[in-house]
């Protein structure tokens, strides 16, 4: 490409959502990728046994936003999928999130009715308003014995920090429920799209516009490209500033996938099972075959472990890489035509849904109202 008006920098949700609105309306656009494939995270392919999988952990997509939901369909059929999650405890099964059932299997109660279980959480929370870290948080929603059974050590193993360590906002989106329903999400649309979502994102960025560098890093290559309108970074923010030794490094987490692949039907009885004990190091086992009742005569599991090192998955959020990530951001503030966007740019966790929404919220905001500057997603 001789002329490029905007510059990429990742083809994940945030990226290839930009390119594709930027595309649309004229624009000549270059994305640089340092992975072999588009998709980002969201990546997807068929293993060894014929079946769908993710290779960077299941992805479920979810949301109650008409506008998120009807961009998306444009790039690919979709079918309903409610997820379910169940999690071994005390030699138990039980869903998750907590309902009725999970605390009668726990502890041997009979609660029949939303009104008895609100009971018993308000007999078992300690309250605490509001909540100043995670531990608190879980607390005031469900007490010691549950928070200790299935919040306290899973946390742990997820982030190397125990709940009193991390922001409250981590674990104040976990739902509780007071009824029977057993859905990971309850919102409007839940659905996968056929084929996997490396087809949707093949979509997405099959336009004369766009043009896909892949096996690139952008630092290696930034001084080749001059004169683009606007860069989009999605990468690690504190990578971008990387020559500002005065700035600390901030923390992110990653995940070692373990795959084996079984020469049996089944492994367990849904897409994902949850290890909130001591007893084993992973945090959960995916059975991808589940997702979208994939037939094989064999099946593949993946075991997560989340690690310190290795390809950056989630940031840490505490008060430390809070403060740490605002100095980034006033750096991030100084440049012209600059926008960092998408869960490691901004240094913020977000779904699915939420990092589609965010691009194209991004996108209007600089191109309907030819807004000058603007760092999307700045607070936790």
């Amino acid at each position: 490409m001789t002329e490029v008006d905007i510059l990429i920098v990742g083809a994940g949700i945030s990226g290839a959502t930009l390119a594709e609105r930027y595309a649309s309306i004229g624009k000549k656009v270059l994305i640089i990728e340092k992975r072999d494939h588009i998709a980002g995270n969201c990546y997807d392919y068929y293993d060894e046994n014929g079946i769908l999988t993710s290779k960077y952990g299941a992805h479920l997509f979810h949301t109650n936003e008409q506008d998120v939901w009807q961009y998306i369909n444009q790039f690919g059929e979709w079918y309903p999928w409610e997820h379910r999650v169940v999690a071994r405890v005390d030699d138990k099964t039980v869903p998750i999130p907590v309902n009725i059932t999970t605390v009668n299997t726990l502890f041997g109660t009979n609660i029949t009715s939303e009104e008895e279980m609100k009971k018993w959480l308000d007999e078992n929370r300690v309250e605490f308003s509001p909540a100043k870290n995670g531990e608190e948080a879980v607390l005031n929603r469900v007490g010691p014995v549950l928070y200790e059974k299935m919040f306290k050590h899973y946390t742990k193993k997820q982030w190397d920090k125990y709940p009193a360590e991390l922001h409250a906002s981590v674990l104040e989106r976990i739902p509780v429920r007071t009824n029977y329903d057993d859905r990971y999400f309850s919102d409007e649309f839940q659905a996968l799209p056929k084929g996997g979502y490396t087809k949707i994102f093949e979509k997405m960025l099959d336009h004369p516009n766009i043009t896909v560098l892949l096996n690139t890093d952008y630092f290696d290559v930034k001084d080749q490209y001059r004169g683009y309108e606007k860069l989009f970074y999605t990468g690690p923010v504190d990578r971008f500033f990387e020559f500002k030794t005065e700035l600390e490094k901030l923390e992110y987490r990653s995940i070692n996938f373990v795959t084996e692949h079984l020469d049996q039907e089944y492994f367990q009885e849904c897409s994902v099972v949850n290890y909130p004990g001591n007893e084993v190091e992973f945090t959960r086992i995916v059975e991808y075959k589940h997702f979208g009742n994939q037939k094989s005569k064999k099946t593949s599991i993946v075991k997560e472990f989340t690690v310190d090192e290795g390809e950056p998955y989630y940031p840490v959020p505490n008060e430390k890489n809070q403060l740490i990530y605002e100095k980034y951001k006033e750096e991030a503030d100084k440049l012209t035509d600059v926008y960092f966007v998408g869960r490691l740019a901004n240094y913020k966790y977000f779904n699915m849904d939420q990092a589609f929404k965010n691009a194209l919220d991004l996108f209007s905001s600089l191109e309907t109202k030819n807004l000058e500057h603007h760092v999307a997603g700045t607070t936790f």
